[in-house]
């Protein structure tokens, strides 16, 4: 043998661990755990005593199956310097091998005798203590033991487990020198705890055919060697049948009583089962069911021949529901032939076994059932605290009594959390009463190093603490509100971590306190398994979450964060996410030329990130169609085309393959003139706008509704409404007003009701319609624009009419002089010439008449020339030759903006200037001739 752990590094962590409690890296974190609960217990390394007991079964189950395994194991090691121990579940030495019998005599009695108890609790870090306290194998090498006088040993240990209802029944543990370590040790002890195991089922097996045999040596029965029963009259039963049969039979012999009870049958049929209790020649104690038909003309017999459903194996009759190991395997029978007379009730043995077995068989059904259950109600949305209070739920009381859940902060808001262990907060508190005094759900838990729960978080498997009275770990997190717990009866845990996909995602603690009886290893498989469901649908939720909120703000960035300023209209908004996903609905406000603005509400299908990100496409195109000056008709016609465009391009040749399309959004496009107080209008498959006279009156005009987008082969239409100064345009999208719960002419209704307040500003109006309106569990997301509309002043608006003549742009130039005088605007005189003798002077030479002037005074100075050309002229560079094609440039310099807009008898040039001169004063405005290009 070869020495396989270097014992350097695992003594100086030792020595380190007992000066200030650190032990570094250079132990497992198996072995510092049971350091730190050894330290918490009080234990000294030089004063470990071991009790010792004389009260050991040593004709017991394990004893005797065990036996002819430990013999074999000392043949095997037979010279060597092995030591084969077996302990009982209490850590209590049973027996003892030696490989070479000498060692009896070397040894100390505490290595040597039978009777001393190497519970962790006792003699700190050793094989069997460590075996019973993590329930799994285990190797402690030399320095790694906490006891000083075990330092030159190492030992190999392995928990014994019942195979019917896996208790851990005792321990077998080698024990050799620290050189002499060797990894096929683990090989050897896995299969002769193995076999130890096998052996204690066949004892099982032994007693319940026991049992069966008392219950033919009774007579009520013929064996069934001695003669082959007839067969249903009436036909067998078929496999819905017999697991009814099974179900009920196994809870009956659970209950160890008398009883009779009738069982109603999927194929219809009623059959009355009866317990009693039987007892075997050995003296085993057991119960035998029997079924009872109605009429004393048919026998009841299940066989292997009867109807099963399709992929289901043939199985034994129902007397061998219970494994009876060494029965033929040949389909047996339930009844023998009958032994009742004329005009009894005949019936058939159904099955037989001990009330042990049989609450196990019901305890694992019911685990079963649990978790069948579970995953159905576990992770119904997609919220992380409520799938965590799902899982507290479903464990409480079925599991256990009180159930606590802790998260970092990370997990809550959708991210990795980087350290678990340094951000948890309390997320669920959930039992049979509330007032047990555990940590309040929000509270930030701080964790020892030794509690369970921190060590299962580190160690990344589920800790179970039977006892929690003898439990120092637990008890040092607060020893205060440790006596408060247990003041409340509760007495076991079982800690959980919550992993997925390897990452420690939070802490579930199961406890117990109304059944007196600790929490087993059932138990512990049972929350584990219910915590891993529970940790994916955490998982699923977080990152959920996390998509969830970048969407957001995506969708946030790319909605408007504020309206430029304009007095066309007084806006207010609400955007207002769904509950199971964001969509793409969005808004804008446009301020176009001439004092006139755009009102934009339009719908994406879909919900997420696609949808998201489309919404910002479409967003961008409306803004930048809407700066061409269309009108409503023609911007809708290219927002048709990009989407065509763009899903063809996205989707390709390959309409399933999967990527969604953006055919189908739409979209409402208003334009508002506070001039005219005039709007017009066009839709795209959008819902139609609400109008809010200044009276309260609310009227949906009636607007054609065109295609959605994407569609295409139609036009748009534009309707022309008046609307007199204070009215409100209310658009808003389909998940305003469309609900699966709701009636769509009712929700309308409603949002009638909600808008029909007069003199109300137009934020009032949005938080009254979202509180009357909007679904009380939003399936889509909600975009809710209002406007409220206000009038330029007449007395703001100077308008000329010219024929097309060069001669009157100097008359032009005095009448907007006085007007500028008026307004009190005489700063700007002498650029606003300059700019309007230029456009002028273009329409008189370029285009056809009517030639007229209009001056709008709002935050700006608007100055326009319209014509009856189409003809636009455009910014280029003159020759320096040219005598013309400067005055654009003299525009482009005296203006803040200028463009062009067409309209149905022509075209609009038009220019904005502030209404205060930039720095410089007048003489900014005489410009060089080198400012001028090609000049």
């Amino acid at each position: 043998m070869g020495l396989v752990a270097d014992d350097v590094g695992p003594a100086l962590a030792r020595e380190q661990f007992l000066l200030d409690g650190t032990a570094g890296k250079g132990v497992r974190d198996l072995i510092l755990g049971s350091w730190e609960r050894s330290r918490s217990l009080g234990l000294s390394p030089d004063g470990c005593e071991l009790p010792y007991t004389q009260d050991l079964d040593l004709d017991g189950r394990l004893v005797l199956a065990a036996g002819p395994v430990l013999d074999r194991l000392q043949a095997r090691f037979a010279g060597t310097n092995m030591n084969v121990s077996l302990a009982d579940a209490r850590g209590a030495v049973l027996q003892r091998r030696f490989g070479d019998p000498s060692l009896v005599r070397r040894l100390d009695p505490i290595q040597s005798v039978p009777g001393f108890v190497f519970a962790e609790k006792y003699g700190g870090t050793n094989g069997i203590g460590l075996a019973l306290a993590e329930r799994r194998l285990i190797n402690v090498y030399g320095a790694e033991h906490f006891a000083e006088r075990s330092q030159s040993n190492a030992c190999s240990a392995i928990p014994i487990r019942d195979p019917l209802n896996g208790c851990i029944e005792g321990v077998l543990c080698f024990g050799y020198p620290r050189t002499d370590a060797d990894v096929a040790l683990d090989v050897v002890i896995s299969r002769a705890a193995e076999a130890i195991e096998r052996r204690l089922l066949e004892q099982s097996s032994a007693r319940e055919r026991a049992l069966l045999q008392a219950y033919f040596d009774i007579g009520r029965r013929v064996p069934a060697g001695e003669r082959q029963p007839d067969r249903l009259v009436t036909g067998s039963l078929d496999w819905r049948d017999r697991l009814v049969l099974e179900e009920k039979a196994t809870e009956l012999i659970s209950s160890a009583q008398r009883a009779a009870v009738e069982v109603p049958l999927p194929s219809g049929r009623r059959i009355a089962l009866v317990s009693r209790p039987v007892i075997s020649a050995s003296g085993v104690e057991g119960v035998v069911v029997e079924a009872v038909l109605p009429t004393g003309h048919q026998r009841l017999a299940v066989t292997a021949e009867s109807a099963m459903p399709p992929g289901f194996v043939a199985q034994q009759a129902l007397s061998d529901a219970v494994p009876l190991r060494g029965r033929p395997p040949a389909p047996a029978p339930v009844a023998g032939p009958s032994a009742t007379g004329p005009g009894q009730a005949a019936g058939g043995l159904v099955m037989v076994g001990e009330p042990g077995v049989g609450r196990f068989a019901v305890a694992a059904r019911r685990r079963l059932e649990l978790l069948s259950e579970a995953s159905t109600r576990i992770g119904t949305t997609l919220d992380v605290t409520r799938t965590a209070q799902e899982l507290a739920e479903m464990a409480v009381p079925r599991l256990a009594d009180y159930v606590t859940i802790d998260l970092p902060e990370a997990v809550l808001r959708g991210d990795e959390p980087a350290d678990p262990a340094k951000d948890l907060h309390r997320t669920v508190v959930h039992g049979i009463r509330d007032d047990c005094p555990f940590y309040p759900v929000g509270e930030r838990v701080h964790l020892q190093p030794t509690t369970p729960q921190l060590r299962c978080l580190t160690g990344g498997r589920t800790v179970l603490e039977p006892d929690l009275r003898t439990a120092p770990g637990w008890i040092s997190q607060s020893r205060v509100n440790a006596q408060r717990i247990l003041a409340h009866n509760v007495h076991s845990l079982i800690a959980v971590p919550l992993l997925a996909r390897g990452i420690a995602l939070g802490i579930a603690s199961f406890y117990r306190s109304r059944d007196p009886s600790p929490f087993g290893d059932d138990d512990r498989s049972l929350a584990q398994e219910l915590a891993t469901r529970a940790a994916i649908c955490i998982d699923n939720a977080r990152r959920y979450t996390r998509e969830h909120s970048m969407v957001l703000a995506l969708q946030h960035s790319l909605l408007p964060q504020g309206f430029p300023e304009q007095n066309a209209v007084e806006v207010a908004h609400r955007y207002l996410p769904a509950e199971s996903g964001v969509g793409g609905d969005w808004f804008d406000v446009i301020p176009l030329s001439g004092t006139r603005v755009a009102l934009v509400v339009g719908d994406v299908v879909g919900h997420g990130l696609h949808a998201a990100a489309t919404m910002g496409r479409l967003r961008t195109a409306a803004r930048n169609f809407a700066e061409l000056d269309l009108p409503p008709d023609e911007v809708l016609t290219h927002l048709d085309n990009l989407v065509g465009r763009l899903d063809r391009e996205e989707c390709g040749d390959a309409p399933f393959s999967g990527i969604t399309g953006i055919i189908g959004a739409t979209c409402l496009y208003v334009i508002y003139d506070p001039t005219s107080q005039q709007c017009t209008m066009a839709r795209a498959g959008h819902c139609p706008p609400a109008l809010v006279r200044p009276d309260g009156t609310v009227v949906f005009p009636d607007l054609p509704a065109g295609p959605p987008l994407g569609l295409g082969g139609l036009p748009f239409e534009t309707a022309e409404f008046a609307l007199p100064e204070g009215s409100q345009l209310v658009l808003y999208t389909d998940g305003l007003v469309e609900d699966r719960d709701r009636d769509f002419d009712t929700a309308m209704e409603e949002l009638r009701r909600a808008l029909a307040h007069p003199g109300r500003p137009p934020e009032e109006t949005c938080q009254a319609v979202v509180e009357a309106v909007m679904p009380e569990h939003p399936s889509d997301d909600i975009a809710l624009l209002v406007a409220r509309t206000h009038a330029l002043d007449p007395h703001r608006i100077a308008t000329w009419d010219l024929p097309a003549d060069p001669a009157l742009v100097s008359s032009v130039r005095a009448a907007v002089t006085r007007r500028l005088a008026d307004w009190g605007l005489e700063e700007i005189g002498f650029s606003v010439e300059l700019l309007l003798s230029e456009l002028v002077t273009n329409a008189v030479r370029y285009g056809t008449g009517p030639v007229q002037v209009r001056l709008l005074y709002d935050r700006t100075l608007i100055c326009e020339v319209a014509d009856g050309s189409s003809t636009a002229p455009h910014l280029r560079h003159a020759a320096t030759t040219d005598e013309g094609g400067r005055g654009l440039f003299l525009v482009a310099q005296l203006s803040q903006a200028w463009g062009t807009r067409y309209t149905a008898g022509g075209k609009v040039i038009w220019a904005e200037c502030p209404l205060e001169m930039s720095a410089g004063g007048p003489e900014a405005v005489e410009l060089a001739f080198d400012d001028i290009p090609a000049i």
